[in-house]
């Protein structure tokens, strides 16, 4: 749990960051990373090591075997603690409030950053942490079985999978598309703006047509960028007096995927569906995918060269991951590597 991390985060030292990016590093190879690795990459004596190896066993941040040799792997708990400890260095935020939103693939949480001039307010940001190593553990243990030779998927780039997915596509989007703005992006988390307003599930709205149309209108912005949200209910939507914003980008597919029509008209009905259940607005569905598509010509064959792995699910591009050459660019070189 996050929680967990928070508790422990101020006693972490930088020798214990450097170990557990030493942990993380080696994942890309092995199922377990030998002490040596961890040793080579921590730059420290092997009884020191095993001292806070074993102190960070204590606070759950890893876990070790003996068989068929001394290895380690780290836990979210860690992953999380090496993505803040990037954020604080990075100052993209100082400060972390409370737990705003949990479910099957992300905790939501608000942080600060202090204002430049001490007179200003702190800024308020959300950060999302996803999860989706976590829920599709046993389908990605599954999957481990037929990768080859140094190739090793881990849980937890599943989740940085999901997270730089999502990352990107709302940069691709941000200021045209109505979403959170996004400030920065580490691991497995995504630092955005708060979302406007409130839910729309859990809205209810004085002007339904207008907010409907909204919608509709921002789906064709996105559309008429090769783009489809793929996931898009009255659970990802906010409405404020200012208009909507749309939420929760990782499922997203382009224009040139097999299905693209079928999944942008499942987006449309559950929105339909939802305003009709709640307002008695009816809207038929076939023609409000013909007017979002109107006027619209993408070039698939270019769409194929700006999102060349975008052909296939999120699901199934997740379950041919392979962590080597994503990881090797990501472990946190921001990390302070000179000793305490």
């Amino acid at each position: 749990m996050i929680d967990d991390t928070l508790k422990i985060f101020k006693e972490f030292t930088k020798k214990d960051f450097r170990i557990l990016a030493g942990i993380e590093l080696g994942m890309r190879d092995f199922e377990w990373v030998p002490l040596l690795e961890i040793q080579r990459f921590a730059g420290l004596p092997l009884d020191k090591l095993r001292y806070r190896l074993e102190w960070l066993r204590r606070k759950k941040m890893v876990i070790g075997t003996l068989d068929p040799y001394e290895g380690y792997k780290i836990y979210f708990e860690a992953y999380d603690a090496l993505a803040l400890h990037t954020y604080v260095q990075r100052k993209t935020f100082s400060a972390i409030g409370d737990e705003i939103g949990v479910g099957k693939e992300s905790v939501v949480m608000e942080v600060q950053k202090e204002p430049v001039i001490a007179a200003a307010d702190p800024e308020t940001f959300i950060l999302k942490l996803h999860r989706e190593g976590r829920t599709s553990f046993k389908q990605v243990k599954r999957t481990r079985e037929h990768l080859a030779g140094k190739e090793h998927f881990s849980w937890i780039y599943a989740a940085r999978l999901s997270a730089d997915r999502e990352f990107t596509i709302m940069k691709k989007l941000w200021p045209d598309v109505s979403l959170p703005k996004p400030i920065d992006q580490n691991r497995h988390t995504i630092v955005m703006e708060v979302a406007k307003g409130s839910e729309l599930s859990k809205t209810k709205v004085l002007d339904p047509d207008w907010y409907l149309d909204e919608i509709l209108r921002q789906m064709k912005l996105v559309y008429a960028k090769g783009i489809i949200h793929n996931d898009l209910s009255e659970y990802n939507i906010f409405v404020s007096e200012d208009g909507i914003q749309i939420i929760d980008w990782p499922q997203y597919v382009t224009l040139a995927h097999p299905h693209a029509d079928e999944l942008l008209r499942r987006d449309v009905e559950n929105v339909i569906n939802h305003f009709s259940k709640k307002y008695q607005i009816e809207r038929d569905i076939d023609e409000t995918v013909a007017e979002i598509k109107k006027g619209v010509a993408i070039d698939i064959d270019q769409l194929k060269e700006e999102f060349p792995e975008e052909e296939k699910l999120p699901e199934e591009e997740l379950q041919e991951f392979k962590s080597e050459s994503d990881v090797e660019s990501e472990v946190d070189f921001e990390i302070d590597l000179e000793d305490e």
